[in-house]
Parts: C-alpha cells; structure tokens; sequence
C-alpha cells in the first residue's frame, strides 16, 4: 500500500497522541480516520455542486422569469 510521510510541529503532534490517546486508537488510524473524512467530505461537496449545476440548467427559464433582474444585461436586452 501506498505511504505518505507527512511532518507536523510539535504541538500538533503532541495534540494528535493526546487525541489518539483519549480516543484509544493509534495516531496512524487517527490521522487515516480524518484524512478519509475530508475526502469524503469534499466528494459529497463535489457531488452537491454538480446536482445543483444539473437543477439550474434544467430550471434556467423558470429561474430567469421568476428573477429578471438578475439576468446578465446582454440576456435581458436580447443581445
């Protein structure tokens, strides 16, 4: 499996055996544990962005009717 070296400042490392203490887990699985968390995160956030890109696309008409003056200017002067 792939590795990853990765350097913290001594408080950091120090708050990460704290936490990976209280937690019972080792500061490897801790680290994993919010790595995969943040990737998932930003997935799910990715994910979110592209349906509401589809929503609007699909919805642009209703959305320009209902706003008109937050048309572009060229679009509400037929340009």
């Amino acid at each position: 499996m792939p590795a990853l070296n990765v350097e913290f400042s001594e408080r950091e490392l120090e708050d990460l055996r704290q936490i990976a203490k209280e937690r019972g887990t080792s500061m490897k699985a801790l680290v994993r544990e919010a790595a995969a968390a943040d990737i998932a995160r930003h997935r799910a956030l990715q994910e979110g962005a592209e349906a509401f890109r589809r929503f609007f696309a699909a919805h642009a008409d209703e959305f320009a009717a209902a706003f008109p003056d937050d048309e572009p200017f060229t679009k509400r002067e037929g340009a």
